[in-house]
Formats: structure tokens, sequence, C-alpha cells
């Protein structure tokens, strides 16, 4: 045999080109990026399960409530079935603006003349909170779509700068050499994109899901403040 063909024998021997051999003979600053870029993707898809249900059951509740608040029941016994209750969604905006309400009725003094304002604020508060509530946690979606990539291409640059010293250091340049160090390097590239491209995506589905539930709670809002607001004209007129 050729000793020249024995030396390069050697290292293709000696490396391990599946997943795991990749990933325990690169580089350990290529190992921490690895490993980051993966609890990333765990925890990504774990938000996005955690999303997708959210909105689902959130879209299910509007439904249901809208059926009911348009069903002809009145606003004090709606209110006094969801008021001691966990509630979200248009459900959430009706009960704050209700609360308000009845405030203004109770006592003795009873202001009508800012109490359009107070809904209307009450209104935005609740929307802009529950808007908020349906936004957490997205923008670490954001975050690993954004910088995933990036990550992975700086443990490729790392795992590249150690698999050339390395061929430096033995003077052979041979495929067989050069090859495992690269797709070591590689490899942390792969994980990177496999974490930012579902991250990307989800996150603009679910941003669209956020824009869809408050662009469905802002219409109720104005419906609901024009009703309440011919309440309070009609018992100003009443009451003069």
């Amino acid at each position: 045999m050729n000793p020249a063909d024995a030396i390069e024998a050697v290292p293709l021997a000696s490396h391990d080109l599946s997943l795991w051999g990749l990933f325990w003979q690169a580089h350990i600053v290529v190992q921490l990026v690895m490993v980051g870029l993966a609890v990333a993707s765990i925890y990504s898809w774990a938000i996005i399960i955690d999303k997708t249900l959210t909105f689902r059951r959130l879209n299910r509740a509007m439904d249901r409530f809208e059926e009911v608040f348009w069903s002809g029941q009145s606003l004090e016994e709606l209110y006094r079935s969801l008021q001691d209750r966990p509630t979200t969604g248009m459900a959430s905006v009706f009960v704050s603006a209700m609360h308000e309400w009845r405030r203004s009725f109770e006592g003795a003094a009873r202001s009508f003349a800012s109490l359009p304002q107070r809904i209307d604020k009450v209104l935005d508060v609740t929307i802009q909170r529950e808007v908020d509530r349906l936004d957490n946690r997205l923008i670490f979606l954001a975050s690993i779509g954004s910088a995933g990539p990036y990550l992975g291409l700086f443990g490729t640059v790392w795992g590249v700068m150690t698999a050339f010293t390395a061929i430096a250091g033995s003077n052979n340049t041979s495929l067989a050499v050069v090859a495992p160090g690269i797709a070591e390097a590689l490899f942390a590239t792969a994980i990177g994109l496999f974490a930012a491209i579902p991250a990307v995506i989800a996150y603009n589905k679910l941003q669209s899901e956020v824009s869809r539930a408050q662009a469905r709670m802002e219409g109720f809002a104005d419906e609901f403040s024009a009703i309440l607001v011919r309440q309070v004209d009609e018992r100003m007129a009443q009451a003069a």
C-alpha cells in the first residue's frame, strides 16, 4: 500500500460523519452554538403550539360571545353572567366597559357628561391589554428568526477556522482531511436555518392573527360604545 494513501485514509476513517458524530467532533464553541440554537428551536416550537391553541380558543370564545351579545339578551344579565368569570377578547372589552358604566350610576352623584369619553378610554385600554397578552413572547420568534442564521454562521466561521488550523498543522490538504471539519462547521448553519425558518413563518402568521383579533375587538368596541352612548343620551333626556 502506498504510504501517502495510508496517511490520507486515517483521517477519513477516524471521523464519524453522522449528525451525532459531527456534533461531538466539533469545537466546543461550535457545540455551544448548536446547543443554543437547538434549545431556541424547541422553545420556539413550544411558543408556536401554545399561541396556535390560544388563538383557536380566542376565536371560538369571541364567536360565542357575539352570538350571545346579539341574541337580544339584556346587557345587565350578560354582565352578571360574566363579571365573576375569567374573560378574554370581546368579553373582556364588554365587562370593562359595563363596569365603568355601572360605576357612573352608583351613589347619589351621577356623572353623565364625561361618561362616553371614559367608556372609550376604558375600551382602548382593555383592547391594548388584550393585544399585549396576545403579543407576549412573539418577540422571541422574531429574534430567533433574525438572529438564528447569524448565530449559525458564527458557528460555521469558527468551525472553518478550526478546520483550516488543523489542516495547516497536519500539512495535508486532501479532501478526506478537509471534508469532516467543513461538514462540522456547516452543520451549525443548518441548525441555525432549522431554528430560524419556522420562527419567521410562525411569527408572520401569529402577528396576522393578533391584528385580526384586534380588529374584531375594535369593531365590537365601536358598536358597543355607540349603544352605551345612545342609552346615556336617553337617560339625560329623561332626567331633563
